[in-house]
């Protein structure tokens, strides 16, 4: 299927991309189609915000089209930054600047009280209007300090225990992709898009 990912994230293209190709999927970015439309993130969930992307995106493109909306939950912080991930220092995506912040809001939190998850939510849009959203999430901890270059966002301070409390900027794409929120995503839609698009014949 040829597919139009919703994002001007380089990172996230670059994952998007990777991992729905490896599924099959033709991918084409919005600015590859010409779309510079950068529509406004105000849902209250990652759901909503991620289907106020693919709608917006896919009435542009006139194709199928993914659009992810993923953050941070940690429980030190009561959730936050949440659906602010992107721009939780005022700026949206200063990936420095988002990652200063969180360390400075985490300083007096100790080690065992760090814990926190990634979550993504991703939606499947359709020219004729039907949707289709499937969830991600992969549980972590947040580091005292910044390990890692690959990735973007907050990878660099993102721990998980499948790989020994490495950063998800620790991680080979390949082990990413098997335990990242947005892996988890993409993979459920996978799992769920033979039967939904069967619907739509």
């Amino acid at each position: 299927m040829l597919i139009c990912a919703a994002t001007n994230n380089a990172g996230k293209l670059k994952e998007l991309r990777r991992i729905l190709e490896s599924q099959g999927h033709t991918v084409k970015s919005q600015k590859e189609l010409g779309i510079s439309l950068e529509p406004e993130e105000n849902g209250a969930t990652f759901a909503e915000n991620a289907r106020i992307k693919a709608e917006a995106i896919c009435k542009a493109s006139g194709i199928a089209t993914v659009a992810d909306d993923s953050g941070l939950a940690v429980d030190a912080l009561n959730g936050a930054p949440g659906v602010y991930s992107a721009r939780y220092c005022g700026v949206h995506g200063d990936d420095e600047a988002n990652n200063d912040k969180l360390l400075d809001a985490m300083r007096e939190v100790p080690a065992g009280r760090r814990g926190a998850k990634f979550v993504s939510a991703v939606c499947l849009m359709l020219p004729g209007g039907r949707s289709l959203t499937c969830m991600g999430e992969c549980p972590g901890r947040i580091g005292f300090e910044r390990k890692g270059t690959n990735g973007f966002g907050y990878d660099p301070l993102f721990e998980v225990e499948p790989f020994g409390w490495r950063s998800y900027a620790q991680l080979s794409d390949e082990e990413k992709d098997q335990i990242s929120h947005r892996g988890r995503a993409l993979a459920e839609l996978r799992e769920q898009l033979p039967a939904f698009l069967e619907e739509e014949t």
